[in-house]
């Protein structure tokens, strides 16, 4: 496989999957006010922080609301709203038609088209929960059908390598804002007719479903839901998809099936490393943004690594 293919594959995975957690937070997230006491406040800009676009944000607007975070998560040609994402993953899909099957690229050109017909009325509340539900469901389909129908050779390691580590980025970025940012009436002590324990789980509740991680980790774990536990769940469970250390494990498994791998598979393994090593109830008292800033590099030297095994041979 030539090593351009190989990349644009791996991207394609990799910006599918970046809409559809993209589509997943702001859906969820948005309807985070219902469950919360009225005029409680959002930390909206968190939201933009997820995507480490916030210089962009800031040059074009002044306020973190609700509207101008939506409008720029979602139309504006920022590289990171749902609409740029989308146009690159069928960018990359276009360019490699004849490695995937015909059907998939087929339904990823019928999505761009949805999200740019319908993205500016999903920037108002009244359509928003129907159109990024609509991104969601086809995001999934896409994918399964891939899954379905691609030979496991060199093409569908690099999707899977891909969307795992994407998956595993999210898994980190989406803790971030469950650690205070989210709701900043709550972290800066603001006082509520009741107890703020339960508005604190109602927003980790949240972030196990911008993750589909819910119900599993009602199975899995059986405690309430609190934040030791949903940081653990999503960062060191083996089984859940979504969870960090299942997607660098995913790419474990599969670096096998390819030449050259070394070099990932020691990066992988480290990184995974620092995963299991992290005593989550210390962290979360004192530097859990620290731990979760250096497991960013880690997983963007991962992404390196790959880029110069497969993709930049001349280096």
């Amino acid at each position: 496989m030539l090593s351009r293919v190989a990349e644009r594959i791996y991207w394609q995975a990799r910006y599918l999957e970046r809409a559809e957690n993209t589509a997943r937070l702001l859906n969820v997230f948005s309807t985070l006010l219902l469950d919360l006491p009225s005029g409680t406040k959002l930390g909206w800009r968190s939201l933009v922080e997820i995507t480490g676009t916030d210089q962009a944000f800031d040059a074009k607007y002044k306020q973190a609301n609700e509207r101008n975070v939506m409008r720029f998560l979602m139309l504006d040609n920022n590289g990171s709203s749902l609409l740029n994402t989308l146009a690159s993953t069928r960018e990359n899909a276009r360019t490699t038609r004849e490695i995937m099957p015909l059907e998939a690229f087929e339904q990823i050109n019928n999505l761009c088209h949805y999200a740019a017909d319908n993205a500016a009325a999903g920037v108002s509340g009244g359509h928003r929960h129907r159109f990024l539900e609509e991104i969601i469901s086809s995001c999934q389909e896409i994918s399964g059908l891939m899954a379905g129908s691609m030979s496991r050779g060199a093409a569908y390691s690099f999707v899977r390598i891909g969307r795992s580590l994407e998956r595993a980025d999210m898994a980190t970025r989406i803790i971030d804002v469950g650690s205070g940012n989210l709701l900043p009436d709550l972290s800066s002590g603001m006082d509520f007719p009741e107890s703020r324990e339960p508005y604190e789980n109602t927003l980790w509740m949240n972030i196990l479903r911008s993750l589909t991680a819910y119900q599993m980790y009602r199975q899995h774990v059986k405690h309430r839901v609190n934040g030791e536990d949903v940081v653990k769940f999503l960062l060191q469970d083996d089984d859940f998809p979504r969870a960090a250390t299942h997607a660098l494990t995913t790419i474990s498994h599969v670096l096998r099936k390819l030449p050259k791998n070394t070099q990932v598979a020691k990066q992988v393994d480290k990184t995974l490393r620092i995963i299991q090593k992290g005593d989550i109830s210390k962290l979360l008292n004192d530097g859990l943004f620290q731990y979760l800033d250096n497991l960013q590099v880690e997983i963007a030297s991962i992404h390196h690594t790959i880029a110069d095994t497969w993709f930049l041979p001349h280096k």
